[in-house]
C-alpha cells in the first residue's frame, strides 16, 4: 500500500494498492483473454459504452469530490471533468468504420477492413486523471481492444473508483486499473503482451516509454506537453480578452498541457496587458478545491511545487518583476500565489520550459514577425493562439505558428471530434475524433477476383 496526499493540506488522507511489476503478467493475460470475445461484437461494445457513460453520470458526485480531494482542483472543475469523461464514452459508442473498397482499375475486389490491436496500455498523469484516462480507453475499447490503465501515484483513487463504476457496464478483463510507482509503469510499457502504449506526461518519461515499447514493436501514442504561446496583435482590445486570456493560462492551477504558458504583447499595449492580467491574479480566490468560492486550488504535489518555485525564483533573480504573486502561500498544502511576471529574460526557464503551474510570463515585442519567431523558438509544439480584432489578420498569423492546434481569441478548447496532436517534441501520434479511433485499429486487406477464372483444357 502507499499513501495518497491531499494537496490542500499536504497530508495523507487515504491509501491504495502498490502493485508490483511481476503482477502485470496475469493482468495482461486476462486482458488478452477478454479481447478474444470483446473484439467480436461491435453492437455489444456500443451498448456497453453507452451503459458506461450512464454509470459515470450516475456516480458524478462521488467521482468529482474524490477527484478534487486527491488532485486539488475546484469542485466545479472536477464535475466538468467527470461530465467530459461520460461524453467521451458516448461519443465513441458507435459502430466501427465500415469496410472500404480500393478502386484501382484492376479486376480484383480489394477491401480494407479494420481490426483491433489487442491489449492497450494507458498511462495517465495527475492533472486530468479521469478525462485523460477516458481519452485513451474510450477509443481503444470502441475499436475492440482491451485496456490496462495505470494512473499517476498522485491521483489513483478517483481512477480506481471510475474502474469500479465501469465494471458494472464492461465485461471482466476489458478494462483493468493497476496502481503503483514508476517501475510498474515502465514494465507495463515494455510488456510483450501489450500492442499499443498510449502515454501522456513529461518528455523524458515519454522517451523512456517509447524505448520500452520498442522491444515488442508496440504502437506508441505520446502526448508530451507544451509551452504554448499567446501572441496579441496591436489591435487587440485588452479588457475584452483579459478574462479569457487569464483563465487560458490559470485553469487547473496552470497544470494543463495546452495552457497558455507565455504571452507576447505589443510594446504599446504591454503595460495594459500586464496590469489587466495582474489584477485578475490578485482578485482570484485561492483555496482548497472543496471550499465554496475557490477559483484556484493548490499545485498537485510537492515536487511540482518545487519546480514552480524554482523557475519563478530564477526569473526574479535575473531581473523579472512579480507584478502579482511570485511566492508560495504561507499556509498548509501546496499553494502558490497566481503569478504574473514582467520584464522577463527571453531565455529564462520560465519562458523556455513548461513551468506547469500558476505562473505566467509576459514579454513585449515591437515587430509581429519577431513575436511569431519567438513563439516558435521552442522544442515544444502543442498549441498556440493569436488574439486580435482583425480576424483575417489573426488567422494569417495563427497559420504561421508551429504547433498542432492554433486558436484565435481563445485557447485550450477542444472538440471531441477533432484531432489532437503536437509537433516537434510535443508528441507522437494523434488522439481525438476518428483519428484517435483509427490509432487503435489496423488495416486488414482482402483481395478477391471479380469473377472466377475459368481454367481451359490442358
Amino acid at each position: 500500500m502507499f499513501a495518497v496526499l491531499d494537496p490542500a493540506t499536504g497530508e495523507p488522507f487515504s491509501e491504495t494498492l502498490d502493485q508490483q511489476p511481476y503482477e502485470l503478467d496475469a493482468v495482461v493475460a486476462r486482458a488478452h483473454e477478454a479481447w478474444r470475445h470483446w473484439r467480436t461484437d461491435p453492437d455489444a461494445r456500443t451498448a456497453a459504452l453507452l451503459a458506461a457513460a450512464d454509470a459515470v453520470e450516475a456516480a458524478a458526485v462521488d467521482l468529482a469530490s474524490l477527484l478534487t480531494r486527491e488532485q486539488g482542483k475546484p469542485l466545479a472543475e472536477s464535475h466538468h471533468e467527470v461530465a467530459r469523461t461520460a461524453a467521451r464514452l458516448r461519443y465513441f459508442a458507435k459502430p466501427p468504420p465500415p469496410p472500404q473498397l480500393i478502386e484501382d482499375g484492376r479486376p480484383v475486389r480489394s477491401e480494407i477492413r479494420w481490426r483491433s490491436l489487442g491489449p492497450v496500455a494507458a498511462i495517465v498523469p495527475w492533472n486530468f486523471p479521469l478525462q485523460l484516462a477516458s481519452a485513451k480507453f474510450a477509443p481503444a475499447l470502441a475499436a475492440g481492444n482491451t485496456v490496462v490503465l495505470k494512473p499517476s501515484p498522485h491521483t489513483p483513487l478517483a481512477t480506481g473508483l471510475l474502474g469500479s463504476v465501469l465494471s458494472a457496464a464492461l465485461p471482466e478483463g476489458v478494462l483493468t486499473i493497476v496502481t503503483g510507482g514508476e517501475l510498474l509503469g515502465a514494465r507495463l510499457a515494455a510488456h510483450p503482451g501489450i500492442r499499443h502504449v498510449t502515454f501522456t506526461g513529461s518528455m523524458p518519461t515519454g522517451r523512456a516509454v517509447a524505448r520500452g515499447a520498442a522491444d515488442s514493436l508496440a504502437r506508441v501514442t505520446l502526448e508530451l506537453g507544451g509551452n504554448d504561446a499567446a501572441v496579441l496583435l496591436d489591435d487587440v482590445e485588452v479588457e475584452k480578452i483579459a478574462d479569457r486570456l487569464f483563465w487560458s493560462a490559470f485553469r487547473n492551477c496552470g497544470q494543463v498541457c495546452m495552457a497558455v504558458k507565455r504571452v507576447y504583447a505589443p510594446a504599446r499595449l504591454y503595460s495594459d496587458v500586464v496590469e489587466a492580467l495582474a489584477q485578475r491574479a490578485k482578485d482570484t480566490v485561492v483555496g482548497a478545491g472543496l471550499d465554496a468560492g475557490t477559483q484556484l486550488g493548490p499545485v498537485n504535489n510537492a515536487p511540482q511545487l518545487v519546480r514552480v518555485e524554482d523557475c519563478t525564483s530564477h526569473a526574479l533573480a535575473d531581473g523579472a518583476r512579480a507584478v502579482a504573486g511570485g511566492r508560495r502561500l504561507d499556509r498548509p498544502g501546496y499553494f502558490f500565489a497566481p503569478t504574473i511576471l514582467a520584464d522577463v529574460c527571453a531565455d529564462s526557464p520560465v519562458v523556455t520550459e513548461e513551468q506547469f503551474g500558476p505562473v505566467l510570463p509576459v514579454l513585449p515585442y515591437r515587430d509581429l514577425d519577431d513575436a511569431l519567431d519567438a513563439a516558435n523558438d521552442t522544442r515544444f509544439g502543442l498549441g498556440g493562439s493569436v488574439w486580435g480584432t482583425d480576424l483575417d489578420r489573426a488567422e494569417e498569423a495563427a497559420g504561421r505558428l508551429e504547433c498542432g492546434t492554433a486558436w484565435i481569441n481563445h485557447h485550450a478548447e477542444l472538440s471531441l471530434a477533432q484531432p489532437f496532436a503536437g509537433t516537434k517534441d510535443s508528441g507522437v501520434g494523434v488522439a481525438g475524433g476518428p483519428w484517435g479511433l483509427h490509432g487503435n485499429l489496423r488495416p486488414f486487406v482482402v483481395h478477391r477476383p471479380q469473377e472466377e477464372r475459368q481454367e481451359g483444357p490442358r
